[in-house]
């Protein structure tokens, strides 16, 4: 095949498919740019035929065509019309799927403050907050996921606090149990922690019946987010709790990326991860837990070790809902992360850590940012991110806008993860508001062993030595800010004042909801 054979074709038959979601390019089989919003033109415009008899007129008639042809090409470049050009435009240049809002600026001018205040005061007018959602029927997730919930038993082994069971193993007792693990294949990190476990594997097993069983296990516990707001720090001190064993490694994203083959978003679809996958992070602490388990023969006493998982996009990044799932539910996905959960673990526990939003947004872009970063180019960010979100809203309600995978992958920083309220209040339409702790870094960063014993009173966790808690509250933060990132200095003045105006409106909505004004953040000092 030659350069030139590449056959282009979109991923979905029908106009109404393209309409529901973002389109996908394909050369040959293999998909490309996943978040891209291609455009492709259906019919190319046709040479001017009548050439005339005269040379003269031939030769005009050949140039005035061509000078249409550019013209027609160019508006279609600048346009973005639909039913345009092949075209795969910059996230920063969206106007396919979402138009453009009505309170339109021009983004070259990162000063145009009262324009932009205008856009914000657009956006807050339209700013409700649904009292519920139509939750999922338990038979329709069972069909969505059907091999999950096969390998996932409803009840777990009774007299345990961490929710495991025994499953049988089939394998060759020879073989590598981690062979095919998707978690090992794409990290060389993963594989050296596999290696350990393989070593162990076999003297694990259970004999029963002639027939051999492994100990599986689910967390007991989720750090479900949010990013850059101190999960890192907290999951580093609960792993010297004795009594908290994690995950092989922190950050699986197994819920919300790897489950559907989602490795780097930049790099499209691979295999999906299988649920077996993650349950083999787990195996480590499984292994602690079936020795105490075994130790305790007398039985009168609870294992009380218990398994953490934390990934921080486990509570807001729900992006891949529109590749797997039909849009029935007018822009809005028909299951969400929690509704899974539930559906497999309804007594699980869940810890968020919380921060200002609007410097939660300014560290998350010196983290996650490519080079040249600076406050101004914060503030162009800020200001494109918020007329894209609010021209959705001009089409689309508040929530469909919130989990709309097409504008969160064109905005250019992630305004959508500090709106925390819409997320909690999505959760707890399946957990109850004593299954979730909801911490504040700032409070946290001033008292770390006030927010240490909150958790440790979350997860009823027995009482430490004083040398133990001394090392979990005083060892030092983890994952501060670089200090090239801190050499950059704070954000703009203006921009702290745009955002603080719009995420005002939800984190009200928070204080309200959680019934603690310091969810305001006024008058905060930066982290």
């Amino acid at each position: 095949m030659t350069k030139m054979d590449y056959k282009y074709s979109l991923l979905g038959s029908t106009v109404e498919e393209y309409r529901k979601r973002p389109l996908l390019l394909q050369v040959d089989e293999t998909p490309m740019n996943l978040f891209a919003i291609l455009e492709v033109k259906r019919d190319l415009p046709r040479r001017w035929s009548n050439l005339g008899w005269f040379r003269k007129i031939r030769v005009y008639s050949f140039l005035f065509g061509l000078a249409v042809m550019f013209l027609i090409t160019a508006s279609y470049i600048l346009t973005g019309d639909k039913k345009g050009l092949l075209l795969t435009p910059s996230p920063y240049h969206f106007s396919s799927l979402v138009s453009p809002g009505p309170l339109t600026f021009n983004l070259s001018s990162v000063k145009d403050y009262i324009h932009i205040k205008v856009v914000v005061k657009s956006i807050a007018s339209k700013v409700e907050f649904q009292s519920s959602r139509q939750l999922p029927e338990l038979k329709a997730l069972v069909k969505s996921e059907p091999h999950m919930f096969s390998v996932i038993p409803r009840k777990f082994l009774p007299g345990m606090k961490n929710p495991c069971w025994y499953e049988e193993y089939t394998g060759n007792i020879t073989s590598d149990p981690y062979r095919t693990n998707s978690y090992g294949r794409y990290s060389r990190r993963f594989r050296t922690v596999f290696q350990h476990l393989r070593n162990t594997f076999h003297e694990h097993l259970l004999h029963h019946n002639r027939k051999l069983y492994r100990m599986r296990c689910l967390p007991y516990f989720y750090i479900i987010g949010q990013p850059k707001c101190g999960t890192t720090d907290l999951y580093d001190r609960l792993k010297l709790h004795p009594d908290v064993k994690f995950t092989t490694f922190k950050e699986p994203h197994w819920w919300t990326r790897k489950r559907f083959g989602i490795i780097r978003l930049s790099e499209g679809f691979h295999d999906r991860y299988p649920v077996e996958d993650y349950l083999d992070l787990f195996d480590q602490a499984a292994y602690q837990i079936q020795g105490n388990l075994t130790a305790n023969t007398s039985g009168s006493n609870q294992p009380n070790m218990i398994i953490g998982e934390a990934s921080a996009s486990t509570m807001w990044d729900n992006n891949a809902w529109v590749y797997f799932y039909d849009n029935t539910t007018k822009g809005e996905p028909p299951f969400l992360i929690q509704d899974f959960i539930h559906a497999l673990q309804p007594d699980a526990r869940f810890i968020v850590m919380l921060r200002d939003p609007v410097e939660r947004l300014y560290s998350d872009y010196l983290y996650f940012g490519s080079a040249n970063k600076s406050a101004e180019d914060f503030h162009e960010k800020v200001s494109e991110s918020l007329q894209l979100f609010e021209g959705c809203l001009t089409e689309f309600t508040m929530r469909s806008c919130v989990y709309n995978t097409t504008v969160n992958n064109a905005m250019p920083v992630r305004l959508q993860v500090g709106l925390y309220i819409v997320y909690l209040m999505d959760w707890l339409t399946v957990f109850s508001r004593e299954q979730i702790l909801v911490l504040r870094l700032e409070d946290h960063a001033s008292n770390r062993k006030y927010t240490m014993h909150q958790v440790f009173e979350f997860l009823n966790l027995g009482p430490l030595t004083k040398e133990i808690e001394s090392e979990i509250t005083r060892s030092p933060a983890s994952n501060t800010r670089r200090p090239a990132d801190k050499n950059l200095g704070p954000m703009l003045p203006i921009t702290k004042d745009i955002l603080r105006d719009f995420y005002m409106p939800f984190n009200e909505k928070l204080a309200k909801v959680l019934q603690n004004n310091s969810f305001l953040w006024e008058n905060n000092s930066k982290l």
